[in-house]
């Protein structure tokens, strides 16, 4: 059948010793479909300076546009840097505001302007699993929960990611650090169950 080039919306793009995985085609469809496709871009997915809470902004007369553009949380199976942000917005799909869906539009609008940024995968011979994770604390003005998130890398390829509100209100900063270390070191101990990594596990 000859060298895959597209599979459930991702594009392969093959090289020498790597793949590029990218869905430009699956963006443009989500743009028009929202008629932004000719928006002018936005640098960033999300405003870091300011939290978005539940009760901002006015409820959507109809929530279902909202619930439908937050399917674009396929598109981080190949854009990890999206993925806090569709988590963020991924929480209020019950009842959507006019706040949340302009937050959901930046997104769509930063995906515009990197339509052809994807993930690499490199073929080496380092077999080494790095994982690294960070903690939000308390970064959610409804709840105060915080926000768990690690990558895992084998060798140079990111292989495994994740962004993720903990289950229980961490009292201190070292509380929050303490339980995405422990969800990053569950993740690398289920990888190495699954492969066989001979190399240091760091």
């Amino acid at each position: 059948m000859g060298q895959l080039h597209h599979f459930l919306g991702i594009e392969m793009c093959w090289h020498e010793s790597s793949i590029h995985l990218t869905q430009p085609r699956y963006i443009a469809e989500l743009l028009k479909k929202f008629e932004l496709q000719n928006v002018k871009p936005f640098p960033t997915p999300i405003i870091t300076d300011k939290t978005i809470s539940k009760i901002d902004g006015e409820a959507m007369q109809d929530p279902s546009i909202y619930r439908s553009a937050v399917g674009l949380q396929y598109l981080s199976h190949t854009r990890p840097n999206i993925t806090f942000t569709v988590n963020k917005l991924s929480q209020f799909l019950q009842s959507p505001t006019s706040t949340h869906w302009q937050a959901l539009k930046r997104v769509l609008r930063y995906l515009k302007g990197t339509m052809n940024q994807g993930l690499w995968i490199q073929n080496n011979d380092n077999l080494t699993l790095n994982g690294y994770s960070d903690a939000d604390w308390a970064s959610c003005p409804d709840d105060r929960r915080s926000t768990t998130g690690y990558c895992i890398y084998l060798g140079d390829n990111l292989i495994a990611w994740s962004s993720k509100k903990q289950h229980v209100v961490a009292r201190s900063s070292t509380g929050s650090e303490y339980r995405a270390l422990a969800s990053a070191a569950s993740e690398i101990a289920w990888i190495q169950s699954r492969v066989s990594c001979p190399n240091k596990t760091h």
